[in-house]
């Protein structure tokens, strides 16, 4: 019998400095005229929540692991190549993905004119289906005070049966 697991990721970036203007990625896309987050990669909390739910589903450990600002290599990296890679692991360690979903919190952008489009890019990386939402905090907590985004995932994963080429 073959037993499914899941896993949950959680990923958090605050705005970059107004004085160290960076472009916003979020759900693997650009967002042209959105004030952009601070971090070692592109910042992408979708995409970063739903490659630790996916490690954490397969329970090989998580994105600092993998992806940490140890790792210089990683600096700058885009959020759709982490999650390509995050899914190549997986698959590596005897699994496949069944789905993920994301919720990400924050005031802005307007999410919903681009969840498909989203959706889209981020299935392709990790080539399994992965849904993307969105949800303010009703202005309370540093995603309310427009201090940044957070987003949360939950990843489910199978073990490939024996004899399985992946």
């Amino acid at each position: 019998m073959i037993i499914p697991r899941t896993g949950i990721g959680v990923d958090v970036h605050a705005y970059a400095p107004e004085d160290a203007p960076r472009p916003l990625w979020l759900g693997g896309l650009l967002w042209p005229g959105e004030r952009g987050l601070a971090g070692h990669s592109d910042g992408d909390p979708v995409a970063h929540a739903a490659a630790d739910a996916l490690f954490s589903a397969a329970g090989i450990g998580d994105l600092g692991t993998h992806f940490g600002t140890d790792r210089p290599e990683f600096a700058g990296a885009s959020g759709v190549a982490l999650l390509t890679e995050a899914a190549r692991i997986v698959r590596a360690a005897g699994f496949e993905i069944g789905n993920v979903a994301v919720q990400f919190v924050g005031n802005r952008p307007k999410f919903g004119p681009r969840r498909e489009e989203s959706s889209q890019v981020l299935s392709d990386a990790a080539d399994a289906p992965v849904s993307v939402t969105a949800t303010t905090s009703d202005r309370l907590g540093f995603t309310g005070r427009g201090e940044g985004i957070s987003a949360v995932a939950t990843a489910l994963v199978y073990p490939r049966p024996s004899g399985a080429i992946g």
